[in-house]
C-alpha cells in the first residue's frame, strides 16, 4: 500500500492538453493501467511472510522481493516518460502493460526465489513505462476544470485499489496461495491494453529530435543497485565488511558520475541540474525522500508484525491497514483546496508532525487490542500523509518555471520511490529478528521513522519559501 500516486499526479497536471476523441475511454485506460502498480504494491507486503515460508527465504531475500521492483521503477521513471514523448505514449503504455503482465506471470510461476526476484525486476521496469505515460496521456487529454476532475478520479481509484488490494490479496493468500496475488494482474492488463488501443489515439511522439539520456539512465540504475546491495547486506547478513563498504563507495562514485553527466547534457539531461538551484524545490524533494521512505518502512513492517508476531491472518492484516486509504481519499482533496488558499507550508509541516506522531503511537504495537494499538497509529500516519500529499503536488509545480514542471514533478515522483528503496534496504536486521526481539526492533524502526518525518518537516521550515502560493493555488487539485 502506498501514497505515491498522490505525488505522481503532478506529472498529469504538468502536461499540455492534446484532444482525444474518446476522453472517457482514455480515463478508464489510464486508471486501469496505473492500477497494476497500485494493486501490486499494496498486496506484496501482505504476502511476504507466505512467500518466505514457501520459498524458504530469509530476511535479505524478502527485502529483494520488494526492492527488485522499486529499484528500476525509481531509476527509470523519468526515462520512461522521455521514451513516451519520443516514440509515442500509447505505444509505450501498452508495451509497459504487456511487460507488467509478463512479469506478473513470471512471479506466479516462479520455481524459486531467484526467478521471483528477476520477475519482480521486470515488473518494476514495466511500471517505469506505465506510470509516467498513463499520467502523460491523462494530463494531455483534459484541460482546466475537466483535468482536475479527471486527476481526482484517477487519485480516487488509486485509493480504492489500495483499500481493496490488501484485503483481496490477503484472502487469496489464505485460501489459494500467494501466487494468485500476481495472477490477478493478468485480466487487468488485458483490459487496460484493449481500452488503450480503442480509446487513446496513436501518437508518433512529440520529441523526435530530442536526445535520450541513456548514459544517465545507466549510471543512476547502476548507482542505486550498488548502493542498495551495499546497504541491504551491510545492515543484514553480511554486516559492514569490505564488500558492502566497497559497494556503497562504488554507488556514491556512480552518483557523482551521474551528476557530471547530467551537468554536461544541460536541459537535455534526464534530471536537469537547474532543478537543484531552487531552495524550495530542494526542501520539497528532501521531504519527499524522507517522508515516503519512512512510510514505505511502516507499510512493510506493520503487516509483517501483525502476521508473524500477533497471529493475524493475511486477510486480517490487509484489513488492518484499511484506515490508511480511506482517510487519504476523504481528507486529501480538502487539504489540497486548503493549501491553495493558505499556501503549502503550514499543511506540509502539520502533515509531517502527524506522521511522526503516528510512528510514536506505533511503539505500542506488538500486542494488545487492534483498536488501541494499530488503529491509532495507522490513522495518524494516514492523516499526516493526507495533509502533505496534495499540497506537495501543488508546491512542486509552483516551485519551478513552466519549462521544468514535467521534469520537476517526475523527479519528485522518482524520489518518492527511491525513499522506499533506501528504507527497505536498511530494514534487514528488523526482518531477520523474531519474537520479542522483532518487536523491539520494530519499535526502534518506528522511532527512526518519527525522526525522519520530523527532519522532513524541518526541511520545509528552514528552506521552503511559500511565495509561490498564488501559483500553487491555481494548480492545487480540488
Amino acid at each position: 500500500m502506498t501514497a505515491t500516486p498522490l505525488c505522481d499526479r503532478a506529472i498529469a497536471l504538468a502536461r499540455e492538453p492534446r484532444r482525444q476523441a474518446r476522453p472517457r475511454l482514455v480515463l478508464a485506460a489510464t486508471i486501469l493501467a496505473s492500477s497494476l502498480d497500485f494493486v501490486d504494491s499494496s498486496v506484496v507486503n501482505v504476502g511476504l511472510p507466505a512467500i518466505g515460508r514457501d520459498l524458504q527465504a530469509g530476511a535479505a531475500d524478502l527485502q529483494w522481493v520488494v526492492n527488485a521492483y522499486l529499484l528500476p521503477l525509481s531509476a527509470l521513471l523519468l526515462l520512461g516518460g522521455a521514451l513516451g514523448d519520443r516514440y509515442g505514449q500509447r505505444r509505450l503504455l501498452t508495451i509497459g502493460v504487456a511487460l507488467f503482465a509478463a512479469g506478473s506471470a513470471g512471479c506466479a510461476l516462479a520455481p524459486g526465489l531467484e526467478w521471483l526476484i528477476a520477475a519482480r525486476a521486470v515488473q518494476g521496469l514495466a511500471a517505469a513505462l506505465v506510470l509516467p505515460n498513463s499520467l502523460a496521456i491523462l494530463g494531455g487529454t483534459f484541460e482546466g476544470a475537466a483535468r482536475s476532475r479527471a486527476v481526482g478520479l484517477w487519485a480516487a481509484s488509486a485509493s480504492a485499489a489500495a483499500a481493496v488490494g490488501p484485503v483481496l490479496g490477503g484472502w487469496l493468500i489464505d485460501t489459494v496461495g500467494w501466487r494468485m496475488i500476481f495472477l490477478i494482474n493478468l485480466p487487468l492488463a488485458a483490459a487496460a491494453i484493449a481500452l488503450a488501443w480503442r480509446g487513446v489515439e496513436a501518437d508518433s511522439g512529440r520529441a523526435e529530435g530530442a536526445r535520450l539520456d541513456l548514459a544517465g539512465a545507466v549510471l543512476i540504475t547502476a548507482a542505486l543497485t550498488s548502493l542498495t546491495w551495499g546497504l541491504t547486506e551491510g545492515a543484514g547478513a553480511w554486516g559492514w565488511n569490505a564488500a558492502t563498504l566497497l559497494a556503497v563507495a562504488a554507488g556514491l562514485a556512480l552518483v557523482a558520475a551521474f551528476v557530471w553527466t547530467e551537468k554536461r547534457l544541460g536541459d537535455e539531461a534526464m534530471t536537469p541540474l537547474a532543478l537543484f538551484g531552487s531552495r524550495s524545490l530542494l526542501a520539497l524533494n528532501l521531504l519527499t525522500l524522507l517522508l515516503y521512505g519512512a512510510l514505505a518502512g511502516f507499510m512493510l513492517l506493520t503487516p509483517y508484525l501483525l502476521i508473524t508476531t500477533s497471529g493475524y491472518s493475511a486477510t486480517a492484516a490487509g484489513a488492518a491497514l484499511l484506515p490508511f486509504p480511506v482517510v487519504l481519499s476523504v481528507v486529501s482533496p480538502a487539504m489540497g483546496a486548503l493549501a491553495g488558499r493558505i499556501g503549502a507550508r503550514g499543511p506540509l509541516i502539520a502533515g509531517t508532525g502527524l506522521v511522526a506522531a503516528g510512528f510514536l503511537l506505533a511503539l505500542r504495537e506488538g500486542g494488545g487490542n487492534y483498536w488501541t494499538t494499530v488503529f491509532p497509529s495507522v490513522t495518524a500516519v494516514a492523516l499526516g500523509m493526507a495533509c502533505a500529499a496534495a499540497p506537495l503536488t501543488a508546491a512542486v509545480l509552483g516551485a519551478v518555471d513552466a519549462r521544468h514542471t514535467g521534469a520537476a514533478s517526475g523527479l519528485n515522483s522518482a524520489l518518492a520511490q527511491l525513499g522506499g528503496v533506501v528504507a527497505v534496504a536498511l530494514l534487514g536486521g528488523v526482518l531477520a529478528s523474531r519474537g520479542a526481539v522483532f518487536v523491539r526492533a520494530f519499535h526502534i524502526a518506528a522511532a527512526a521513522g518519527a525522526l525522519g518525518a520530523l527532519a522532513a518537516g524541518a526541511a520545509i521550515l528552514l528552506l521552503f519559501d511559500d511565495r509561490s502560493r498564488a501559483q500553487g493555488r491555481r494548480q492545487a487539485s480540488p
